[in-house]
């Protein structure tokens, strides 16, 4: 099948960012809510509960959708094995080397069988305003139906009301997010 190729901006459903929020092509909006994470295995049992059963009351009380974004990436630790043989190097007691020089052996090895990932947490949160039909998309076709500047300053501020007001519930939502995840003992921002 040939084809026009596709243009990379036609790919792309971002609209734009305005004030932490993200408008995509078709209207929708959305914020992403960072969050700390939790050594969740260093809890005691009753903590993991507690924190378990506060999850599951943050997810019920949701009344929309929300999507938890968990992104790893490997640490390299190159930068802090080379500042380590610096330091060695720098180093004057022959203790000191021998010890720093081992712990440096030590990372490596550790590192080449138990590869350390950074782990990254997000919530996106949306917001789909409801689409109302302009009544004048027929008749800005005809030919008598020509363009009223007065009705067109009135639709651009009933539409910049209306995107405020969707922002507005957008954001209501976020704190409604950041609020649970407090709640269970996570920091949000």
């Amino acid at each position: 099948m040939a084809g026009t190729p596709a243009n990379a901006q036609d790919l792309v459903v971002l609209e734009e960012i305005t004030k932490s929020t993200i408008v995509l092509k078709g209207g929708r909006l959305l914020q992403v809510v960072m969050v700390g994470g939790v050594n969740f295995s260093l809890k005691s049992e009753e903590e993991q509960n507690i924190m378990t059963y506060a999850y599951q009351n943050f997810l019920n009380s949701l009344d929309f959708p929300a999507e938890i974004i968990v992104h790893s990436r490997k640490i390299n630790v190159d930068k802090y094995l080379a500042s380590l043989e610096e330091r060695q190097s720098k180093e004057q007691s022959a203790l000191l080397q021998s010890q720093i020089g081992e712990y440096r052996e030590f990372i490596r090895s550790f590192v080449k069988d138990n590869p350390i990932m950074a782990k990254s947490f997000f919530v996106v949160v949306p917001f789909s305003p409801s689409a109302i039909p302009q009544a004048d998309t027929f008749t800005k076709f005809l030919p008598f139906g020509k363009k009223n500047p007065a009705k067109e300053q009135q639709a651009a501020e009933a539409r910049h009301t209306e995107a405020t007001e969707d922002i507005s519930q957008l954001n209501q939502r976020v704190s409604q997010v950041v609020d649970g995840l407090k709640a269970i003992g996570l920091e949000a921002e």
